[in-house]
């Protein structure tokens, strides 16, 4: 299944959209982002259901959240599952003085009747070296 230019690059926005508002330490763009039954789990395998709960624990991390360096987010693939919904790949990379540490998370994505492309099910995943 061919995936449009305009919803790779609407999907494209989202995930761009995960990187400034990470770095801006802002939980409610983040929280624009999702679906109302979201599902996210961390990266250290929280599972939050709902975007209630996705919510609670955002507002309670994110601006308190630390890092010495910066994060960068990267698509490097998209798949159509169906013409609504999309398995996204992206590479997370935090950057710092120490040196970068990844993670590899995955983003299932569904296409609303507006036209948005919103996170649906989330994982993130914390790459280990060889």
């Amino acid at each position: 299944m061919t995936i449009e230019t305009a919803d790779r690059d609407a999907i494209a926005e989202v995930v761009a959209t995960v990187e400034r508002t990470q770095r801006a330490k802002d939980p409610e763009g983040f929280l624009a982002l999702f679906h109302p039954d979201a599902l996210w789990t961390t990266g250290h395998g929280k599972v939050l259901i709902g975007r209630d709960a996705i919510a609670e624990f955002t507002r309670a991390v994110l601006p308190t959240a630390t890092w010495d360096g910066e994060v960068t987010y990267e698509v490097v693939h998209t798949q159509l599952l169906r013409p609504d919904v999309a398995a996204v790949k992206v590479r997370q990379v935090y950057h710092s003085p120490q040196g970068d540490t990844e993670g590899a998370p995955l983003y299932v994505m569904t296409k609303q009747d507006d036209g948005r492309w919103l996170l649906h099910a989330c994982q993130n995943t914390e790459v280990h070296g060889d």
